[in-house]
């Protein structure tokens, strides 16, 4: 049976944008495999959605020297959710949508580790500051996310301070994306050296998956965090097969 490599790079940036969302309004999102993950907060537990903007360089298969590694910008909807396995609880998240600004990630990783689709970035950074935006021009999909680095999380945030924050995420490196002929769930694991965030301040957000898919009134901004120069591996895991597919 095949199974796809080990890929070996650099997180050289990563914003994880998140947004609190009732969980009855995941319902009709998540395959029936997994629940929405939660956290406690003052109106009731809460599930975390979100958009990951993460660009990835020395990309390479593991072994290889990081001269032959690719840079590329890479956007995810995601839904932190647990499932239950071989007779324990795991934690990871569902993402509906990936994106790349590299065709070769399209190509390839939509073989591998789930749809990826092909789509305009444009990125501007320093000081400090951070402007992301993706859009797919044929189907209308795009994020956008505005913000600067900061010391501390929201007052409103759900989690009470940065660690707590940190944490739900750490638990999360296990995703699963619908494969391109919608038969299955391949999954990927993203494995990191070593693991710190710090909070950024947005001033604008933009998601179009969650502004689609869950009612206005169920979407609302909770936390950024922002990781840099981080080594890290993508390890493909078992895909899951559909229900309709079982």
């Amino acid at each position: 049976m095949y199974w796809p490599p080990t890929l070996r790079g650099v997180i050289d940036r990563r914003v994880l944008v998140n947004f609190r969302i009732p969980p009855e309004a995941l319902e009709s999102v998540l395959p029936d495999r997994f629940r929405p993950r939660t956290v406690a907060g003052p109106d009731g537990p809460r599930a975390i959605g979100g958009i990951c903007c993460i660009r990835l360089r020395e990309m390479r298969l593991r072994g290889l020297p990081a001269a032959v590694g690719v840079t590329s910008e890479n956007a995810a909807h995601r839904i932190g959710v647990e499932w239950d396995e071989d007779g324990a609880t795991k934690t990871g998240v569902y993402v509906p949508r990936r994106d790349t600004s590299s065709r070769l990630n399209s190509l390839v990783g939509s073989r591998t580790f789930g749809r990826h689709f092909h789509a305009d970035f444009t990125v501007t950074e320093g000081g400090g500051r951070y402007e992301l935006r993706m859009e797919h021009e044929t189907d209308g999909v795009s994020m956008s996310v505005s913000a600067t680095e900061t010391d501390r999380v929201p007052e409103d945030s759900i989690f009470p301070d940065v660690s707590a924050a940190s944490a739900y995420h750490e638990c999360g490196g296990i995703g699963y994306c619908p494969s391109p002929d919608g038969t299955q769930l391949n999954g990927i694991e993203l494995a990191t050296d070593e693991w710190h965030v710090t909070p950024l301040a947005v001033e604008d957000v933009h998601a179009s998956f969650f502004e689609t898919e869950i009612p206005a009134d169920g979407v609302t901004f909770d936390t950024a965090l922002l990781m840099r120069d981080i080594g890290h591996e993508w390890r493909a895991r078992r895909s899951i097969s559909t229900p309709e597919t079982a």
